[in-house]
Formats: C-alpha cells, sequence, structure tokens
C-alpha cells in the first residue's frame, strides 16, 4: 500500500518528539522490557492539596483480586465526585497509577475522589475479562459511595488510550444492564475499535511512533486471542449508541485513532446523544500525557477540565434543587 500523506506535527510537539526512543512495532520482548519501568509515584502530582491515599483489593468472580487505589482530598467535603480513572497501555502495559496526573488535576481542581483499577492485561487476560474487570469496579465503587464519601450521582468514568475504550465499553454495560448511574464519560484518544481499518490508522503504519497501526494489532491480537469481539470491549461494534451520558472525546489529528474517535461522537450526535469532540491540530496519540508541558498538551488539558467543571455544575446537586426562573 502506498504511503498516505499526514497532518503535520505541532513544531513544539515534533521537537520533543525527537527525544524518545520510538518503535514501528511491539513485541512480546520489547512488552517484557516495556513493563518493567514503573509509573511515576502519585506523590509527584497531588499540588497544592494534602491527599488521603487508600490501597485495597476487590475479589473477581473466578478469585482474582484486583487492586485499587483510591486518593482522596484530606478535607473532602461529603458526596463529593468521584472520578473513575482507567489507564492507557493498549490494554497490554500500564498500571492504575499510569497517567494518574490527569485525574488528580481533577481531584485539585474539583475536590474529587478518584479511584483507579488494576484491570487484568492481555495477553495473560484476554477476551472479556478486561472490560469485565472495570465494570466490577465500577459496581464496587457504586455499592461503597457512602464510605468513600462520593456522591453516586456524580460518577464519571475516565479513560486515555485503552483506558477511553474500556471507560466506553463499560459505560455500554452500565446502560445495557441497568447498571450504576455514569453521569459523563471521559474518552481521551479512546481505543474503540479492534478492526483497524480507517484511513488514519493506514496513515500511521510503517514508521516509528508512539502508537502506531502494527502497534495497535499487536494489541487487539493479545486482547481478542481466540475470543469473538464484542461491542464492550471493541465499543465501536455498538449497534445503538442512544441514551448515553454526557460524552468528551478529544484525539490528534496525527494518531491511529482519529477517525474511529471521530465516528464514535457522530454516531452519539445521530443517536439523539451530547458529545463534546476535540481533535488537536499536529497532536500525536496520547501527547498531552507524554509531554503535559507543551502548550497545546495545557491547552487541551484546560479545555478538558472546563467541560468537567461545567458538566458537574449541572449535576451539581444545589442547582438541582434551586427553583426555575421564569
Amino acid at each position: 500500500m502506498m504511503t498516505l500523506p499526514r497532518p503535520a506535527l505541532d513544531p513544539e510537539l515534533s521537537d520533543l518528539l525527537t527525544t524518545m526512543p520510538l518503535t514501528t512495532t511491539l513485541t512480546p520482548d520489547l512488552l517484557a522490557q516495556i513493563r518493567q519501568y514503573p509509573s511515576t509515584p502519585p506523590e509527584t502530582f497531588y499540588g497544592r492539596r494534602t491527599v488521603q491515599r487508600r490501597e485495597l483489593t476487590i475479589p473477581t468472580p473466578d478469585g482474582t483480586h484486583l487492586p485499587l487505589s483510591i486518593f482522596s482530598p484530606a478535607a473532602s467535603d461529603a458526596a463529593a465526585p468521584c472520578i473513575y480513572w482507567l489507564h492507557g497501555g493498549g490494554m497490554v502495559m500500564g498500571d492504575r497509577l499510569s497517567q494518574i496526573d490527569i485525574p488528580l488535576e481533577w481531584l485539585e481542581e474539583f475536590g474529587a475522589v478518584v479511584v483507579s483499577i488494576d484491570y487484568r492485561l492481555a495477553p495473560e487476560a484476554n477476551g472479556s475479562t478486561l472490560v469485565d474487570d472495570c465494570y466490577l469496579g465500577l459496581r464496587w465503587i457504586a455499592d461503597h459511595a457512602d464510605e468513600l464519601g462520593i456522591d453516586p450521582t456524580r460518577i464519571i468514568v475516565a479513560g486515555t488510550s485503552a483506558g477511553g475504550g474500556l471507560a466506553a465499553g463499560i459505560t455500554l454495560m452500565a446502560r445495557d444492564h441497568h447498571g450504576p448511574a455514569i453521569a459523563a464519560q471521559i474518552l481521551i484518544c479512546p481505543m474503540l475499535d479492534h478492526r483497524n481499518t480507517t484511513v488514519s490508522s493506514h496513515q500511521y503504519a510503517g514508521d516509528p511512533g508512539i502508537w502506531t497501526r502494527e502497534k495497535n494489532q499487536f494489541a487487539w491480537q493479545s486482547v481478542l486471542g481466540q475470543a469473538t469481539p464484542n461491542p464492550y470491549l471493541s465499543p465501536a461494534l455498538a449497534d445503538d449508541l442512544s441514551g448515553l451520558p454526557a460524552t468528551y472525546i478529544d484525539a490528534g489529528t496525527a494518531e491511529v485513532f482519529r477517525d474511529e474517535d471521530v465516528t464514535y461522537a457522530t454516531r452519539i450526535w445521530s443517536a439523539g446523544g451530547q458529545a463534546a469532540l476535540h481533535i488537536w491540530p499536529g497532536a500525536f496519540h496520547g501527547f498531552d500525557a507524554v509531554f503535559p508541558q507543551a502548550q497545546l498538551s495545557r491547552e487541551a488539558r484546560h479545555t478538558r477540565t472546563t467541560w468537567l467543571a461545567r458538566t458537574l455544575d449541572q449535576l451539581s446537586p444545589a442547582r438541582s434543587a434551586a427553583p426555575l426562573v421564569s
């Protein structure tokens, strides 16, 4: 296949990208090496607040215990909003502390309780196991809302990359199974479609990058194994995107997931739903997680936080109880 033209990278991001060791493909050996690198300690991102951190595990039906990290403001008010964070890493790497600086900004800004889970990774686990783990965590949060000091009507599901796809998946599960109420979903450059057939997927093939078509193929093959894809694992397969909560989706123009993310937002609108969509010019996959100091990254994070502030304001108990002004 001939090389397709690509949108130009943002100049600052392009310069920063030259400092990273990049590859085109992902192999089992390389994956094992990457997994050895620990996540940045979350204390690095606490900012001005004093944060209480709690660690526990929750059991799955097959007897596995999944670690959870819970971050709460030390002086939190009752009935705080909750951010349920699902980390990125192609469903093959990362842990519950990966990219944790993103939701910790919302703890700082809104006094939110942040909960993050270590869902099992492929290829050791595959098929629906990963999304089922994430849904189990959502149910645990809803069942322990009082203990966590959160408002069960303000649970926000959020994730980046693979975590964004899993967030979309459990939002569909909650809708279909009449599960816990999800007030909003924040899908950051989400991994939504196992088919890997879009124009943007083909544009980012054949050259080293943060996340290439080849890496995406490796990840999905690891996740699916012999399993049949379903809409909860690969949300782009869902026939019906109606009845979803307020949704925020963003991605870059220069990344594999651009087109599947745009299509997902478009289908939410077509089903009568609300979705805010931001496609950042010249941004590659995960740009604001990898280089948060870049100007475009700061703009993307600010825009996301502004949307969340408006969404939480619309969900606030005081606003709900206020009389209508004629």
